[in-house]
């Protein structure tokens, strides 16, 4: 039963590292993190489509692993 949670773990981190890779960049540089950032904070920009997909999928997924990172952490721990 370990291993099937520990394979679920690795599956869930793989697809979190393809999820994110597959999100464009939102601005480059310190100062496109600065003003993003507050675009983003104030609603100018708004996704839509294959990036609004894909940022809810990426919560979906990073949800996913915490859950089955203190899953697992706990199996182990009581073996």
């Amino acid at each position: 039963m370990e291993l099937f949670w520990k394979i679920l773990l690795v599956i869930a981190s793989l697809a979190m590292i393809v999820v994110v890779l597959l999100q464009k960049g939102k601005s480059a540089g310190l100062s496109g993190a600065i003003s993003g950032g507050a675009e983003h904070l104030f609603g100018k920009q708004k996704a839509r489509g294959l990036d609004l997909f894909l940022q809810r999928l990426t919560m979906g997924i990073a949800g996913a692993f915490f859950i089955l990172s203190i899953v697992v952490a706990f199996i182990v721990k009581s073996s």
